[in-house]
């Protein structure tokens, strides 16, 4: 017997991925301020924290996933779509900011450099 998923249920599923998705971009933008300081230990904690949000935003999306291959019927809405696009950007925005992090050390390094010189 097929279950279909209510558009209550699906709506809490997408609520959730959005909450915990802009949870951890708040995150990644105080971590990302904390390294433009030079903060790389408080930054790397902001980090921490978002990669938890995330952890718990992807669950919500792996149960859907879960549920639909398990033959469970689901008919996508608008939040759904949101709620992707959502957790989409913030892990891209989480992949820009280790990045980042990179070079803002690479800069810490040279100017100590330069001022030392």
């Amino acid at each position: 017997m097929e279950e279909k998923m209510t558009n209550e249920d699906l709506q809490m599923i997408a609520f959730n991925i959005i909450l915990h998705s802009g949870n951890a971009r708040s995150l990644i933008n105080e971590s990302l301020r904390a390294m433009r300081e030079g903060n790389f230990d408080l930054a790397q904690e902001k980090m921490d924290e978002a990669n938890k949000a995330l952890v718990e935003a992807h669950h919500s999306q792996t149960k859907l996933l879960q549920d639909f291959a398990s033959g469970q019927k689901i008919e996508i809405e608008i939040i759904m779509v949101h709620a992707q696009d959502h957790l989409m950007t913030t892990i891209t925005l989480q992949e820009v900011a280790r990045e980042l992090e990179y070079l803002y050390k690479q800069n810490q390094e040279i100017m100590a450099k330069v001022k030392v010189g």
